[in-house]
């Protein structure tokens, strides 16, 4: 829970909720997601380029001193999570049949 503009606390997203903005974002981009929620693991999002399926990645969205990241499955930061666009682009750019 995080103060909000009256000084009570309010809910911050969850690691689902900005995996789903995310989800839809890439979505706009022409790239199949789905959420994964692995039974005693974090979430990810599994990201798909449909005209080259061996392009594939799955995303998490962590939490930090530093506030939510996007990273990649091999530990490297995305983009801040408040940053949707840039980290959708990232992934669309690395996930792109060449």
């Amino acid at each position: 829970m995080t103060p909000d503009d009256t000084g009570t606390a309010a809910p911050s997203k969850t690691r689902i909720e900005y995996l789903e903005e995310l989800g839809g974002e890439l979505v706009r981009r022409g790239l199949r997601v789905r959420l994964t929620l692995p039974r005693g693991q974090s979430p990810s999002l599994h990201v798909l380029n449909p005209d080259a399926a061996a392009l594939t990645e799955n995303i998490m969205a962590e939490q930090s001193a530093d506030g939510w990241w996007y990273w990649w499955s091999w530990s490297e930061r995305i983009a801040a999570a408040d940053d949707v666009a840039t980290a959708a682009d990232r992934v669309a750019a690395v996930l792109a049949a060449h």
